[in-house]
């Protein structure tokens, strides 16, 4: 037990932590997913929230949060992706690479597939400020916001050695996921409790990949320790 419960090794805390993040966000994912399947007391609120926001939007936040959630769209989170893995490159991360690479482009193809699955309509306005064909639940730009800025918090939280560029960079990454959900919802392309599932099963599929490449990096250097030990 005190072995899952230490910093260091193979299976330690970093295990422990990430089984527990998986298990919460994907009991939060199910609970939400029942709620909007079976018509719960969640769609209400949905419908309250979105038809609010569709009446009451002004300049400049609209055009503001426009911009927010153009730059997280496929096109704009490639480009977000490929700038921080050529960075992970030249600093020759290759655990990290593999883990911006394993969780974000993935992650949103999961999100895709889980659209597919509940087949959920996006809300209707009479004059709406954004027109989406494809289904609304989970929110796709929420979902690669919280994959990519996940990824870029846990980087900068084991590579920076000062708190206040941890903590500074932790608020930022948390400031723009919230933001970017917050936008979908106010320009009416999402319902609350899409946003709300996408980051809870992001969250879950960024623990997995975080802490298996975690574990893969930590098994290597155990095996290279074990090695040049015998040598």
């Amino acid at each position: 037990m005190g072995a899952r419960l230490t910093p260091g090794g193979q299976f330690g805390l970093h295990l422990t932590l990430g089984v527990l993040t998986m298990i919460v966000s994907v009991a939060v994912f199910g609970n939400i997913a029942d709620e909007v399947t079976d018509q719960d007391a969640i769609t209400v609120l949905d419908v309250h929230i979105a038809n609010w926001f569709n009446t009451h939007h002004v300049e400049p936040y609209t055009s503001f949060l426009l911009f927010i959630s153009f730059v997280h769209k496929v096109g704009g989170m490639i480009l977000l992706v490929a700038a921080f893995g050529y960075y992970l490159w030249r600093r020759r991360q290759r655990y990290w690479l593999l883990a911006l690479g394993v969780t974000v482009l993935p992650g949103m193809i999961l999100n895709v597939v889980l659209k597919q699955v509940f087949q959920r309509s996006r809300p209707l306005f009479e004059e709406p400020l954004v027109t989406l064909s494809t289904y609304s639940f989970p929110s796709g730009h929420t979902a690669a916001a919280t994959l990519f800025y996940g990824v870029l918090a846990c980087y900068i939280m084991i590579a920076c050695k000062g708190w206040s560029v941890r903590l500074a960079t932790a608020a930022f990454c948390v400031m723009m996921i919230f933001l970017v959900a917050f936008s979908r919802v106010y320009l009416g392309a999402h319902y609350l409790s899409d946003v709300l599932a996408a980051m809870a099963s992001s969250a879950a599929w960024l623990a997995v990949c975080i802490t298996a490449i975690s574990t893969l990096r930590r098994r290597s250097e155990a095996r290279s320790l074990a090695a040049n030990g015998t040598m």
